[in-house]
């Protein structure tokens, strides 16, 4: 069964749009004016570009102006740019790379989740729904040589395909945990299962999608981001097989890499899944 229920755009919206003033600006202080100019230029000489080809008119200028101000007021700009950009900025930013492929962080982590140990299960609720999942894995570098201490920060939606911090009536750490390898790279995550969800409609992102006949689903996934001294920090998400969405993502994240090989337990489900990371 999939998830339709989700969180209203604005409470989503203007918590993720908080989240992301308070972490993520630091990166571009000091951008030199030469690099700004340029990018600039550039994507607004694209806009001309496909203003010209397909012959805009104003009507369909200032539907363009006023949906752009509901972005703003629906807090929706990290929403937007999660789904329908961050994939190719990912790409670019980690082509170099020999280890695990990564994809998009999206807009819903949060640092510091609780420590759990190299082994041990994420807080939950009691009764959590969905299917008790159990995953093994190790982490190594590129060199072969195990990551002792690695950092594997884990993060899901529930199976309402809704995320703690972000929606409503769910305790404030709930499916989200930090795992700290032991001596040989290993640690063990139990968890659930996430549901495929839809991201909220009732913004400005779900006027476009309406508007231009899309659908707003993204499949069941984990996210992960695996670190650790003196490499390069993986961001990803985890898919699973047979998810009617992993060929048409809204996001457009999923990668044959990613893909998870569930395998039925006495409770539940096992999968393996290991990392190998970069040297920075």
């Amino acid at each position: 069964m999939t998830a339709t229920h989700s969180p209203t755009a604005a409470a989503s919206g203007a918590n993720a749009t908080e989240r992301f003033k308070s972490d993520k600006l630091a990166g571009v202080a000091g951008t030199p004016k030469e690099r700004v100019s340029l990018l600039a230029r550039e994507v607004l000489e694209a806009v001309h570009a496909t203003i010209r080809k397909h012959k805009v008119t104003y009507e369909e200028y200032n539907a363009l102006k006023s949906w752009l101000i509901s972005v703003g007021e629906d807090g929706e700009w990290p929403l937007f740019l999660d789904v329908w950009v961050e994939h190719v900025v990912e790409d670019v930013a980690t082509e170099h790379r020999q280890g695990n492929k990564g994809t998009i962080e999206g807009p819903y982590y949060v640092p510091d989740a609780p420590e759990q140990g190299a082994r041990g299960s994420v807080p939950t609720r009691d009764n959590e729904p969905g299917t008790p999942l159990t995953w093994t894995g190790q982490v190594t570098s590129t060199t072969g040589a195990a990551l002792a201490g690695a950092k594997v920060e884990l993060w899901h939606a529930d199976a309402d395909g809704l995320y703690s911090q972000f929606a409503p009536d769910i305790p404030e750490w709930n499916l989200r945990g930090t795992f700290t390898a032991d001596d040989e790279g290993r640690f063990e995550i139990r968890t659930v299962r996430p549901a495929p969800y839809q991201i909220p409609t009732d913004g400005a992102c779900g006027k476009l999608i309406a508007a231009a006949g899309w659908h707003a689903w993204r499949p069941a996934h984990l996210h992960v981001k695996v670190s650790a001294p003196g490499h390069e920090l993986l961001t990803a998400q985890l898919y699973f097989p047979g998810d009617e969405h992993n060929d048409d993502d809204i996001a457009s994240a999923v990668k044959p890499e990613l893909l998870l090989d569930p395998k039925p337990a006495d409770n539940g489900e096992t999968i393996e899944y290991n990392f190998v990371l970069d040297p920075a």
